[in-house]
């Protein structure tokens, strides 16, 4: 059953990005902050069809803890819902990722539209400055900046290496950290296909300050925090 419900699931969210193609397409047209908002459209549908066809929601805490002003968010990366999901309940965001992401058919054109932090992780030397370059235009247009520490999906259980991307952007535009937690890799692995039903726990932690801190210290604060919490 898990099975023949998690290929529905893959079939509608496939399906989907059809009519998200023409929304992208406006959403060009108007201000990046009302662009993140349109494109959102889709994850909401994705995340609906997601509790639908497999079962799978999700709670919230902690979400207090969100400044009001823009702020960098270093989230775990155990599985596909959080670069899906996180839109649904997160203000207008830019996140981190590899730029080849942007070359995908149709749903390239929705990332691209979304005005994110694209990457070109072979140019490793340079990876660092073109996060911090561009999330610094992300904060100049209002814009939350959502990454990934570990840089890659992490299986759930194990222990990625943290990278400081979150914490040299921070430094720079002189802005708090609000690490987030969540166990989607429980349900919806790297390692496999099939999406189990349950309810992920996603929990924001408290704000983390850059004041008087090295990129090492505050890294591994996100780190420690992201790790101690009970999921």
């Amino acid at each position: 059953m898990i099975k023949f419900r998690s290929i529905l699931f893959y079939l509608g969210k496939a399906l989907s990005t059809v009519p998200f193609f023409f929304v992208s397409v406006i959403a060009l047209l108007v201000p990046p902050r009302r662009r993140s908002e349109l494109i959102a459209g889709w994850a909401r549908f994705v995340t609906w069809w997601l509790k639908v066809t497999c079962g799978l929601s999700h709670t919230i805490e902690g979400l207090e803890n969100l400044p009001e002003r823009p702020c960098v968010l270093a989230c775990a990366h155990s599985s596909t819902w959080e670069t899906i999901t996180t839109q649904t309940f997160l203000p207008p965001l830019a996140w981190v990722l590899k730029k080849e992401l942007l070359s995908i058919p149709v749903f390239g054109l929705g990332l691209r539209a979304t005005g994110p932090i694209a990457i070109d992780r072979r140019d490793s030397k340079n990876a660092l400055d073109q996060v911090i370059d561009q999330g610094l235009e992300k904060f100049k247009e209002g814009r939350y900046v959502l990454i990934f520490p570990e840089g890659t999906r992490t299986p759930w259980g194990a222990k990625g290496r943290y990278k400081k991307g979150a914490a040299r952007l921070a430094i720079a535009a002189n802005v708090p950290i609000i690490p987030i937690a969540h166990d989607a890799g429980k349900y919806w692995s790297t390692k496999s296909w099939w999406i189990k039903p349950g309810k992920i726990r996603c929990i924001f932690g408290p704000e983390i300050s850059v004041k008087d801190k090295t990129d090492t210290q505050i890294t591994q604060e996100i780190q420690d925090w992201i790790e101690a919490q009970d999921l």
